[in-house]
């Protein structure tokens, strides 16, 4: 599996609109390899990808049910909550990110330079400059908070802008690897929902576990 980026014609709005006129060109993938651990709620989810000279550009559309989201603080456990995730490593010898974004507009957002689990948690994960993740601009169509699940079917969009600055914190110059491809995955999740459930857009391999980056898939940038 691959997924290109296209480069973007004119600027995506981040409006809600994930068949705007900024996002036509890209490409559309879904999230649908459900894990076997899922409850039996499987929502449609829609992922899609930009880039131009500033940064990169992200798009989730998502035909849910059961919506939930009680995590409204930055860096807090947004994959309890209706979210969705793009694992993205621009370098095979640097660390990934894991932008983990809920339906209200949440972010979490590590570098992870070893992905080995331990009682604490991932072996070395530093979590990105709180500076640095306000330059992040996100969209999002729900509420910021959902306390109370929504069991009825819905649908809910985020859209968000990362600049390159961000990622060059952290891996280095950018404008050379975009060039050799970066590799990553997109993922539909909600782990403390009552349906919860785990998706991928590339397979995962046997277990339930979304950070293994040798599992990656590559994702190439068009000029």
């Amino acid at each position: 599996m691959e997924y290109t980026v296209r480069r973007a014609r004119q600027t995506p709005q981040l409006d809600g609109d994930f068949d705007g006129p900024g996002w036509r060109d890209a490409n559309v993938v879904s999230v649908d390899r459900f894990r076997p651990e899922s409850s039996d709620h499987r929502p449609a989810t829609r992922a899609k990808m930009l880039h131009d000279d500033a940064g990169i550009y992200l798009a989730y559309h998502v035909s849910d049910r059961y919506v939930v989201c009680r995590h409204g603080r930055l860096q807090e456990m947004v994959c309890n909550d209706s979210c969705v995730e793009a694992f993205l490593q621009p370098r095979s010898d640097r660390g990934y990110f894991n932008f983990e974004l809920n339906c209200g507009g949440t972010m979490l957002l590590y570098c992870v330079a070893d992905a080995t689990r331990t009682p604490k948690g991932l072996a070395a994960a530093e979590p990105v400059d709180a500076e640095l993740m306000r330059r992040i601009r996100i969209y999002h169509s729900m509420p910021a908070s959902v306390p109370e699940e929504i069991d009825r079917p819905i649908e809910w969009t985020v859209q968000y802008f990362v600049p390159f600055a961000l990622f060059e914190r952290y891996v280095g110059e950018i404008n050379p690897t975009l060039a050799r491809g970066w590799r990553g995955n997109f993922y539909k999740c909600a782990d403390k929902s009552s349906h919860p459930h785990w998706a991928s857009w590339a397979p995962i391999g046997e277990a339930l576990n979304f950070h293994v980056p040798e599992q990656f898939a590559p994702i190439r940038f068009q000029s």
